[in-house]
């Protein structure tokens, strides 16, 4: 990784210079502070570690390194579930993927080579020319699964999120009430939506079910294991 590094630094100060950029040398402080982190990080998270280097750059200069960053190709800007902007470095001839948990929001980066070969022909058998392609995979990381309770109410899952019902509480009106919308013990469900303090959707089979929020905190599931 260091070699790496280092070729990329010696790349940005070539193109950089052949550009007639402003502010090169404040510029190339950015970049090598931006290469000691494999995280993916925010423009705020940047200025931070700036900082702990100490330097100091005023937020806009720093943004706008970053898109330079980005237009030159020395680094990737992503957008995930939260749509928070992250960055991270662009290493040529390397390419990975992304596994993002829902939980704690850590992301996770992998390669497979079968992975990307079958892409290859997936897009060969339709006669499609890809230029380019990323996968982006939700769920909940080890850390998470080790933390979470084995019974949870129904309106802590997390979208996506695969469960069965093992029981009802708050008394027998919530229960006849969850009984006659057609939920029962034993009901595999899959959560369709569940955004902020709105209502959660539901599916079971093929039939979806809305909950409010406090009926669905009535709802014990269980996670099912892939």
């Amino acid at each position: 990784m260091k070699r790496i590094h280092s070729r990329e630094k010696d790349q940005f100060k070539k193109l950089f210079k052949q550009e007639n950029l402003d502010n090169f040398e404040d510029r190339y402080k950015i970049l090598e502070v931006f290469l000691q982190t494999e995280r993916h990080i925010t423009a705020k998270e940047l200025m931070q570690l700036l900082a702990e280097n100490g330097y100091k750059f005023e937020p806009y200069f720093v943004k706008d390194t970053l898109k330079l960053m980005c237009r030159f190709g020395f680094a990737y800007k992503n957008q995930f579930d939260n749509k928070m902007v992250r960055y991270e470095h662009r290493h040529l001839g390397q390419h990975h993927d992304h596994m993002i948990c829902t939980r704690c929001k850590n992301i996770l980066e992998f390669q497979d080579e079968h992975l990307e070969k079958m892409q290859e022909k997936i897009a060969a058998n339709y006669n499609f020319h890809m230029l380019q392609h990323k996968m982006e995979i939700y769920g909940i990381c080890s850390g998470c699964l080790k933390d979470r309770v084995k019974l949870m109410p129904l309106v802590t899952a997390k979208q996506g999120e695969r469960l069965e019902i093992k029981d009802f509480v708050g008394g027998s009106r919530a229960r006849m009430r969850l009984l006659t919308m057609g939920l029962r013990l034993g009901d595999q469900i899959k959560v369709l939506t569940n955004i902020g303090r709105g209502q959660l959707v539901v599916a079971i089979d093929h039939k979806r079910y809305v909950l409010g929020r406090g009926l669905a905190k009535k709802i014990l599931a269980e996670p099912i294991k892939n």
